[in-house]
């Protein structure tokens, strides 16, 4: 339900990948606090329509795109939809990515490069369209904003696959290696535009993605010797995290990484001297 925190109140934010998991939670999360959503979905149009369905019963706003964004075609679509319905574009949560895993020995082409079509191509091609976007609107804007806020933030998600080395699954840990230097490189061009750019590298998250795992006691009593807080993470604890970054409190962060892994990265395996 819709509360009082209406802190992204006629804000315009696209979540890709938004159908389910993290990017549900996210456009769910926006909805809540006023933003106009763009819920994005590749192959699970009823997916998306239940998104779309919760979103408007709770008195939000928002429209679902269908959109492939590791093609530039239907990511520039997706830009266009978005404004000719709400005019302007103000937040992205470049959230869209996938796993084809397998062993490096016996790992295809086509695993390896559909992975990092979406993981890394995706992210570059909606990145680049947001921020064409971002300055457009600042261009064509009827007076000069004088405000020291920024006109546009992106926000990346990545995975603590981006620091942490994930063997049987070399393209996904590769392409989020890549997000990494990828949206430092565009925050150090883009600030100059007073365009935000931050990553969020969730852990592990209670997703369908990874469901074998959680939903199996033996292998969730393993996974968290993997978590020193010692709880799996949820889909809002991601939302929150990339609202925050979203939002004008976080204005001076800017090509930061946040963690949302309850301590994966802090080398559990060393708690007892290692």
């Amino acid at each position: 339900m819709i509360g009082p925190d209406l802190k992204f109140k006629d804000q315009v934010v696209i979540v890709t990948g938004s159908s389910s998991g993290i990017g549900k939670a996210c456009a769910v999360h926006f909805a809540n606090h006023g933003a106009k959503v763009v819920i994005n979905y590749n192959s699970n149009a009823h997916e998306g329509m239940q998104v779309l369905d919760e979103i408007v019963s709770n008195g939000g706003s928002a429209i679902l795109v269908k959109a492939d964004v590791s093609r530039e075609d239907d990511v520039k679509a997706l830009f266009a939809e978005a404004v000719s319905r709400y005019g302007k574009v103000d937040v992205l949560v470049s959230n869209a990515g996938l796993q084809k895993d397998s062993s490096f020995l016996e790992m295809t082409l086509e695993q390896w490069q559909k992975v990092i079509d979406v993981n890394l191509t995706g992210q570059f091609l909606c990145c680049r369209e947001a921020a064409r976007q971002f300055v457009k609107q600042q261009e064509n804007a009827q007076e000069v904003n004088h405000s020291e806020l920024s006109i546009g933030k992106i926000i990346l998600m990545s995975s603590v696959h981006d620091v942490i080395p994930w063997a049987g699954h070399v393209n996904y840990a590769a392409s989020k290696g890549g997000i990494m230097m990828f949206m430092k490189s565009i925050s150090q061009e883009l600030a100059p535009h007073k365009i935000r750019v931050n990553s969020v590298s969730p852990g592990a998250i209670k997703t369908p993605i990874n469901k074998e795992v959680w939903s199996d006691p033996d292998k969730y009593k393993g996974l968290l010797q993997l978590i020193p807080y010692k709880r799996i993470g949820t889909p809002e604890d991601v939302a929150k995290a990339v609202a925050w970054l979203s939002s004008d409190d976080s204005d001076y962060v800017n090509g930061e990484t946040l963690y949302i892994d309850g301590g994966m990265t802090l080398y559990p395996e060393f708690a007892d001297n290692g």
